[in-house]
C-alpha cells in the first residue's frame, strides 16, 4: 500500500499535502496501522466488533437511517 502524489509545477505545497491526506485516508493506511499496533485476542476482537455493531444499531434506531 503506497500513496503517491505528484506536485504540479505551480501548485502550492498545502494543496498537494491536502491531496496526499485524502489519498492516505482513502487507502486506509492509518486504520491498518492502528489495527496492527498491538495483538488482540480473537475473543476480545469478537467482543469489540459486537459492541461496535450494537452502538451502530442504537444510533440508527435513535436517529433513523
Amino acid at each position: 500500500m503506497s500513496v503517491m502524489v505528484t506536485v504540479k509545477r505551480d501548485e502550492p505545497f498545502e494543496k498537494a499535502l491536502r491531496r496526499f491526506k485524502k489519498k492516505y485516508e482513502k487507502a486506509g493506511i492509518l486504520k491498518d496501522v492502528k489495527k496492527n499496533s498491538f495483538y488482540l485476542k480473537p475473543s476480545e476482537d469478537r467482543r469489540l466488533r459486537r459492541a461496535k455493531a450494537a452502538k451502530r444499531s442504537r444510533q440508527t434506531r435513535r436517529y433513523g437511517s
